[in-house]
């Protein structure tokens, strides 16, 4: 992977992350695209540059982040997080099978833009306003959806938890606060098992690899950062339906693709 490659992947990242299109279907397609090969720190890299975009959060929501003073806030949080962090553990090899795939990412995106479609009228009655009144079981079930995503890589951790929320009845601008704030434990965890897992099994990480990875985590902080808000704009605006036919398009195209060069 070269430079060049890493800040394209970053990129693509930092505009994806929180939007409900599934950021890690988008890195494995422009991989294949741009002939990176699929080897253990490809596979690394496009966990751990989510960490970057994953900041920008923390940054944007700082005052809400860091109040101390809420604790309950950080109880839900850890809760939530449980789940993805079982699962993940338990499927991690199946995980990583299914990122190697175009065809299935393919039709994951086009399945859950069929879903994206309807989601808004599944969910007009929303009873949660506050994160106060998110109780901690509701955080758990809202974070149980994370495995979803998790299983399939192309259907979007944040169109998970944020479609979860509603289904749990938050408000859907709530929902994706708190998919925000539940992907930053949910990706520091993933990042640091996967660098942990990347230096057992190959023996050391390289100087280059980790300035790849430290140039790719700013890049998609910085792009994350104006993504955010462009998200909850037209996420509170239009809903969910123009990314679902975004996802079909999409997936379409790539299956056709795929097919045809085969």
């Amino acid at each position: 992977m070269s430079t060049i490659q890493a800040i394209i992947l970053a990129i693509i990242e930092g505009l994806t992350e929180f939007l409900p299109i599934s950021s890690t279907g988008h890195m494995v397609l422009m991989s294949s695209y741009l002939g990176i090969e699929n080897d253990k720190f490809t596979k690394l890299f496009e966990v751990c540059i989510q960490l970057g975009a994953i900041l920008a959060v923390v940054v944007l929501y700082w005052k809400k982040f860091f109040d101390f003073s809420k604790w309950q806030f950080y109880v839900k949080l850890a809760l939530a997080v449980v789940p993805a962090l079982i699962f993940g553990k338990l499927f991690d090899d199946l995980i990583d099978e299914h990122l190697g795939n175009p065809v299935f990412i393919a039709t994951v995106l086009l399945v859950g833009g069929i879903i994206l479609l309807f989601v808004d009228n599944w969910f007009k009655n929303p009873v949660i306003t506050e994160e106060p009144d998110i109780n901690n079981v509701t955080a758990i079930k809202i974070g149980a959806y994370q495995c979803l995503a998790i299983m399939f890589p192309g259907l979007s951790r944040s169109a998970a938890t944020i479609i979860g929320g509603m289904q749990q009845k938050l408000s859907r601008s709530l929902a994706a606060e708190f998919s925000f704030f539940l992907a930053v434990p949910t990706m520091t965890a993933a990042t640091g098992y996967k660098l942990l897992k990347f230096i057992s099994d190959e023996g050391s990480i390289t100087g280059d690899q980790i300035k790849l990875l430290a140039i790719g985590n700013v890049v998609a902080f910085i792009v994350a950062v104006l993504a955010i808000k462009f998200f909850i704009t037209v996420l509170n605006k239009y809903g969910f339906k123009y990314f679902g036919i975004y996802r079909i398009i999409v997936g379409i195209v790539i299956l056709a693709l795929t097919v045809g060069s085969h």
